[in-house]
């Protein structure tokens, strides 16, 4: 009788659950079709709030190259006021400043002379004077005072839309710089590229509301207004007119819809998305722009149709997966939860207990250990690593291999990261760290980790410290350069010495022979000397090989600076470099040969004269040291400097910063032995400037020469 009961019962419980099934489903079904219109203005408004960013972007941009072409009219207005006397000399000094405003659409440079009525244009070209005739709109509407800029209007003439921008020449009111820009060549690198959406797209009006830009080349320099009229008469195009007159020609930021008839090359009715805001080209006079970014709507609706169509799907799959799952639940939640909740407080300690296990191995080493993805991105990184590069491993992740290592170095791992994903094999690579000094170098190996499924989901970098195997490895190759050079230096000594000494016999038996102040007595003399010359030569080459010991030779540094300067004079000052001297007199003798100082001098000079290619000041600089009882010279050029990673290694042998052909590597290294010989020391000092050689760059070598003991102070 109880089961007979239970049964009805049991199914007026099923209905209930059903016909509440039913229920949740239609209800769910009609808020999803109420917010559906809903969902669509909000996807709207985000996807023209996001237009809006990219035309604030664009607007940014634009105003920055803007700036940047107003510092550089500025720059080199800056100096004084003055006629254009040399127009090639001008040529030249304008030359850099047209390359630079070219990339933004610079055409042309002008100093118009307005006492004079006179213009001279400055181009790609030669240089020509013209008559003032500018077009209208060309020329500010008053004209700029020092330090200030006047921005024109936006003429269309028959070579396009261009602007022009004036200052003053120096503190004057009678010479003006003109730099006349390209407005289609100023907006194409910046706005070409630009999507919105899949296919969306930029537009510029002028404060007129003239098109400056527009894909559609036929609008741009006509009015905004009148350009969709007379190109589409059927369709009415109130919406953007309103939004143009209303919006952006009073300057405001916005978005908005309207109808368009063209897209792409498209044609026909579409709706668009609007966003806008005002481009401020000048203050004053007060003129600003105003840039659009636009997409059609139907990428919105496609998208948003297809995703309601498959949230419905969701929405009931989710429903009968919740109900069922609810109905299993309900059955077997109370036999399996403890049992499970057991297990899973089993299993998960002995998980934490294996990954600490392991985290604490990776993270005590003193190895760099990381993992990269397929863009050679890390993902992962032990605290070694991120110590070392000053930071921890949650900001280390992410960031690439390139923004970390010198691009080369970058390049050939990021190579191997991608043959470890090609080849799922290991790959060994060296990394040299530039970033401190000195460099470091390490040792990689990049090994592919695999997942459950055996497919490769990262590349394991472990990369060891081998920086003190390079410095041995340097040593050794220097070590075997030496012996190589000490044994050719005997070679040739020995080789030499022989025929020399036989010569000098010979010419010593000549002289006895010769009446002193004969032609032939002073014929063999020169011959003498000139031998002994030679002979001195194969002295140096021996150097090379054989310890040098400390010279007490004695020589007079201001007569031997005095010869070399005068010999070497001429031929430096024919390569455009002013010598300037700062010679102390009455100097005491230094300990040194006078012939070996003047070659550690000449090779000083040699290497200023070559650092300054374009010409520039060489100064040579004696004075005495009292403290250190030591004669200081300084030989200083103005020329492209050393950089600082070369510092170390110019006086080692064989290394050379000239092209191939151009030097030996030897200078500096007999120089250094040469001075270090006399008991003295030679130091360097160098700057490099960002552009190149001049503007704060040069290089300053100073010699330092023991007094001879016997000279007093």
């Amino acid at each position: 009788m109880k089961v007979v009961l239970r049964q009805p019962r049991q199914k007026r419980i099923g209905r209930i659950i059903v016909a509440a099934a039913l229920v949740v489903l239609v209800s769910a079904v009609a808020i999803h079709l109420r917010f559906t219109r809903q969902m669509v203005l909000l996807v709207s408004d985000q996807f023209n709030q996001e237009q809006l960013t990219v035309a604030r972007i664009i607007r940014k941009l634009v105003e920055n190259s803007l700036v940047t072409l107003e510092e550089e009219l500025l720059k080199i207005a800056g100096g004084d006021a003055a006629p254009v006397s040399d127009p090639a000399i001008w040529q030249a000094r304008l030359q850099p400043a047209l390359e630079r405003i070219s990339a933004a659409g610079g055409t042309e440079i002008r100093i118009w002379d307005r006492v004079a009525g006179t213009a001279w244009v400055f181009s790609r070209g030669n240089p020509f004077q013209a008559p003032p005739v500018f077009g209208r709109g060309h020329v500010p509407d008053r004209l700029p005072g020092p330090g200030e800029i006047r921005v024109s209007r936006s003429p269309l003439d028959g070579s396009g839309l261009d602007l022009i921008m004036m200052t003053p020449m120096g503190s004057g009111s009678r010479y003006f710089f003109l730099f006349r820009i390209n407005l289609a060549w100023f907006f194409s690198p910046l706005l070409k590229d630009v999507r919105s959406g899949n296919s969306g797209y930029a537009w510029i009006i002028d404060g007129q509301g003239r098109f400056l830009y527009h894909p559609y080349t036929d609008f741009i320099g006509r009015s905004a207004f009148d350009a969709r009229k007379e190109t589409y008469p059927d369709l009415d195009f109130v919406q953007i007119d309103r939004i143009q007159k209303d919006e952006m020609l009073q300057g405001r930021e916005g978005t908005g819809t309207y109808i368009s008839a063209w897209h792409r090359g498209i044609t026909g009715r579409m709706p668009k998305l609007i966003a806008f805001c005002p481009v401020h080209i000048s203050q004053t006079p007060g003129q600003f722009w105003s840039v659009a970014v636009v997409a059609p709507t139907h990428e919105i609706a496609s998208a948003m149709g297809q995703i309601h169509r498959w949230l419905l799907v969701l929405q009931g799959l989710m429903l009968f997966v919740v109900a069922a799952a609810a109905t299993a639940l309900y059955l077997f939640e109370m036999r399996f939860s403890r049992g499970l909740e057991r297990l899973v407080d089993s299993r998960t300690r002995a998980l934490k207990r294996s990954e600490e296990k392991y985290r604490l191995l990776i993270e005590s080493a003193e190895d760099f250990i990381f993992t990269l993805d397929a863009s050679a991105r890390l993902t992962s990184a032990n605290s070694f690593t991120a110590n070392f590069f000053g930071s921890d491993a949650e900001h280390l992740t992410g960031r690439s291999l390139a923004d970390l290592l010198a691009d080369d170095v970058a390049r050939r791992n990021i190579k191997a990261v991608k043959q470890v994903y090609a080849t799922e094999r290991s790959v060994r690579e060296e990394i040299e760290i530039r970033s401190v000094d000195p460099p470091v170098w390490l040792s990689a190996n990049y090994m592919p980790l695999k997942n459950e499924a055996g497919e490769l989901s990262a590349v394991l970098c472990i990369a060891r410290d081998i920086t003190e195997n390079k410095k041995l490895q340097r040593h050794l190759v220097t070590t075997e350069k030496l012996a190589a050079l000490g044994t050719l230096a005997a070679g040739v000594a020995h080789e030499i010495n022989n025929p020399i000494g036989v010569i000098l016999g010979f010419c010593d038996l000549q002289i006895r022979k010769q009446p002193p102040g004969s032609q032939a007595f002073e014929d063999l003399k020169v011959i003498e000397r000139q031998g002994l010359h030679c002979k001195e030569i194969v002295e140096n080459l021996l150097s090379f090989a054989r310890d040098r010991d400390v010279s007490e030779e004695s020589t007079d540094l201001v007569r031997c600076l005095d010869e070399i300067i005068q010999v070497a004079r001429h031929s430096i000052e024919h390569k455009a470099v002013t010598v300037r001297t700062d010679i102390a007199r009455r100097l005491p003798r230094v300990r040194g040969d006078n012939r070996q100082l003047q070659q550690v001098f000449l090779n000083l000079m040699n290497n200023a004269v070559g650092a300054m290619p374009r010409g520039g000041v060489l100064t040579i600089g004696v004075h005495l040291e009292k403290g250190s009882r030591r004669v200081v010279v300084r030989v200083s050029d103005t020329g492209c400097g050393i950089q600082e990673g070369n510092l170390d290694r110019i006086y080692e042998p064989f290394f050379t910063t000239k092209p191939e052909g151009e030097g030996t590597g030897l200078g500096l290294f007999v120089s250094y032995g040469i001075i270090n010989n006399f008991g003295g020391s030679i130091h360097c000092e160098s700057r490099v400037a960002d552009g190149g050689a001049g503007g704060g760059s040069g290089t300053t070598f100073t010699v330092k020469l023991p007094q001879c003991p016997q000279e007093g102070l």
